[in-house]
């Protein structure tokens, strides 16, 4: 029995997910928010927040505005998989296309169920209000800038100072495959 490529990529997709909620719920049945540990010296830590809001934290507009983006990140969900399977029906679709594709669409899903279901599950929100859960933090450069230095002396300096999950590293590194890797691809579709 063959495979078919759609199937191939349901299971990685599926695959990355299970990973994703893994990790998640590991690190928040076993550390509390705040929590560090230092995997690789200072430069990787295990660090456990909790994120209600966008990308590297960003918030907007309340409750309201959680329940929006609770929305766009299902409506774009549904929109990624819809195109992945319209690709899949070209012969001539790259695999790698609907492969990077699959990465964002799963680490979408990854977030989306931190989102609808976490607050439910560990009681603290309702249904589409929960926290994504973030734990990778790699400060490479922490330091502080020197004293001397005009309007920024003495102020920390992290170079990498988000902290984010396994969702978060799929949805960017299928990004920037697609960037760098099939950008042919997309300019061919405009044409």
């Amino acid at each position: 029995m063959k495979i078919t490529r759609g199937k191939k990529l349901l299971i990685l997709g599926a695959l990355l997910v299970v990973i994703d909620q893994v990790i998640k719920v590991l690190v928040k049945t076993n550390m509390s928010i705040g929590e560090s540990i230092h995997v690789f010296g200072d430069w990787f830590q295990i660090y456990f927040i909790e994120n209600e809001g966008m990308a590297f934290g960003m918030k907007f507009g309340g409750a309201f505005g959680k329940f929006l983006l609770s929305l766009f990140r299902i409506v774009f969900f549904g929109l990624l998989v819809y195109w992945i399977s319209r690709l899949l029906r070209k012969s001539d679709t790259p695999s790698g296309v609907v492969v990077g594709l699959t990465l964002i669409s799963a680490g979408a899903l990854g977030n989306i169920i931190d989102c609808l279901f976490y607050g439910l599950i560990w009681d603290y929100a309702p249904f589409m209000f929960g926290r994504v859960v973030d734990m990778f933090y790699f400060p490479i450069i922490d330091t502080t800038f020197p004293e001397w230095m005009p309007l920024v002396g003495g102020d920390p300096f992290r170079f990498f100072a988000p902290v984010f999950n396994f969702a978060d590293s799929c949805v960017t590194c299928g990004a920037l495959y697609l960037i760098f890797f099939q950008w042919r691809f997309f300019t061919r579709e405009e044409a």
